[in-house]
């Protein structure tokens, strides 16, 4: 079955591999959701499950991750000509005066891979600039990453900032100098330690129909 090949061929990283075998189940007349979650989604689920048991790294994730986007590029067409959802949409950046991204971007393609629409604002984001991408995207979550401890105030500021804004849109937390016990004290709604956790998270944060 295609699906099977999907899933193997996104877990040996095999970009041409995923997009053919992506394509092989739309001529053989499958559900473009069916391939997106049974496919796609479920081969980057097991990705997280080997990173967690230390069996994938960081380099494995973005190369599994590269081979799922080339799954999406196929699909994509096909899951909006069926007016299918792409799923929540989160906003996500590294806070103001934070010059890092790897983090930032690992997470931001663990999300898209994972059926999440994402808006990346990149590096060196002010807190204005979440809010105001959040209103114009309809976003469902703000994600802010941190990876030196100077700028961890930067986000407390934008967490407060966005809270005032929007108290019902979520805000996940994370990088280096970031913990749970921070997360918690600057009234962030969730926290992970590593891009496969924020998924999770992700996942559990947002809430269907929440107010616009």
């Amino acid at each position: 079955m295609a699906i099977k090949e999907i899933i193997r061929s996104v877990l040996s990283f095999d970009d041409s591999g995923t997009a053919k075998w992506v394509q092989a189940e739309l001529d053989r007349g499958e559900d473009a959701m069916v391939i997106l979650n049974e496919g796609l989604i479920a081969a980057m689920d097991e990705v997280g499950r080997q990173y967690a048991q230390g069996i994938f790294f960081v380099p494995e994730m973005l190369m599994a991750a590269a081979a799922m986007k080339s799954g999406v590029s196929v699909l994509r067409p096909h899951l909006q000509s069926a007016g299918a959802a792409s799923g929540a949409t989160v906003v996500i950046g590294t806070v103001r005066g934070d010059q890092h991204d790897i983090g930032k971007n690992l997470v931001a393609m663990m999300l898209e891979c994972a059926g999440f629409s994402v808006i990346d604002l990149g590096k060196d984001v002010d807190a204005d600039e979440f809010v105001k991408a959040s209103r114009k995207n309809g976003a469902d979550l703000i994600a802010l990453s941190a990876l030196i401890s100077s700028t961890l105030s930067s986000m407390a500021a934008a967490v407060s900032r966005i809270k005032s804004a929007d108290n019902y849109l979520k805000v996940l937390v994370g990088g280096a100098p970031v913990t749970q016990a921070f997360a918690d004290r600057i009234g962030a709604d969730g926290y992970s330690p590593d891009a496969v956790g924020a998924v999770a998270v992700a996942r559990r944060l947002i809430q269907p129909g929440r107010p616009r």
